[in-house]
């Protein structure tokens, strides 16, 4: 067998995403051939093409799966490992396929605890979080507002830097409230509320002591609730101007991928971080599952099940 079933863009000209069937992709003597059994959908999936990419082009930028075939110079690997890994703007393509073929210093190992969609909905998100809670630099007794924090990277950061005893503050809409007090923000509030800047502010009287915007558009708002000399992070990219000695940086990935997801690894066998997956779709509802991300509107993480022979 040589042929595959995977989520493309067909052509450079448009964005549209469709199933189609291609060559199972070679390896390179560094590489791995990892027959997917779930991946991540992210925000960006569409869009996440190189600029040199030839077409179609298979999407995607994370999954989990079973390698089953090395290159002659890998040796972290072997046949049969489950692992984690990235695939990000790969020319020979992403993971939205049954099977993908990555560097393997790009995958990391799943312990035997973890099941695949768990393992699938970690790079992106997880590597992001971690990285914005090392931008961020808090202390414990420290307060941060979290805008748009009931997403993938949100509740994973509520968590993170609540187990760091840092009082959050989630944004998000009324209906999940009490689900950003589940996982640990000590309030929340409503982004569609006029007065929500407010109620921030009499919990905490000068303001938060840093501010991440992780929803696109949030960035000035988040400046509004920071106390002076304090900081925000936008993951969203937002240009920002600073004011009242208010630090404005822009998120930058930073930190290896492997040690960062490995360390997140742990912390989710101790139970100390809970990965939140508002559905995992079939594999012939990739696009649906895009779509939903794509409104902004999802609670944590969405995860395609590849059901490949």
């Amino acid at each position: 067998m040589d042929k595959m079933k995977a989520f493309v863009r067909a052509e450079a000209e448009n964005n549209r995403v469709e199933l189609m069937d291609i060559h199972i992709p070679t390896i390179d003597d560094n590489e791995v051939l990892v027959k997917v059994q779930a991946f991540g959908v992210g925000i960006h999936d569409r869009y996440f093409i190189p600029q040199n990419a030839a077409f179609p082009y298979t999407i995607g930028t994370e999954a989990t799966g079973v390698i089953v075939k090395i290159g002659e110079q890998v040796k972290n690997c072997q046949i049969g490992d489950r692992v984690i890994l990235s695939s990000s703007m790969q020319l020979k393509g992403g993971c939205w396929a049954e099977y993908v073929a990555v560097s393997s210093d790009k995958t990391i190992h799943m312990v035997d605890e973890m099941d695949f969609a768990t393992g699938a909905a970690l790079p992106v998100a997880g590597k992001t979080a971690l990285e914005s809670m090392h931008a961020l630099n808090l202390k414990k007794g420290d307060s941060l507002f979290v805008a748009g924090a009931s997403g993938a990277i949100g509740t994973l950061i509520i968590q993170l830097a609540t187990n760091e005893g840092i009082h959050v503050i989630g944004s998000a809409s009324r209906k999940n409230q009490a689900y950003m007090k589940s996982l640990g923000a000590k309030e929340a509030v409503d982004y569609s509320d006029p007065n929500w800047k407010t109620q921030v502010k009499i919990w905490t009287p000068g303001g938060v002591d840093a501010a991440l915007a992780i929803q696109p558009g949030t960035g000035a708002d988040s400046v509004d609730v920071v106390k002076s000399g304090g900081k925000v992070i936008t993951v969203s990219g937002d240009k920002v101007e600073p004011e009242r000695d208010i630090t404005v940086g822009q998120f930058q990935h930073q930190l290896n991928m492997q040690k960062a997801i490995g360390e997140l690894i742990q912390d989710i066998i101790a139970d100390k971080v809970k990965i939140v997956i508002e559905r995992i779709y079939p594999f012939e509802e990739a696009i649906k599952a895009l779509e939903k991300t794509e409104t902004r509107h999802a609670r944590g993480k969405l995860v395609v099940s590849v059901k490949s022979e």
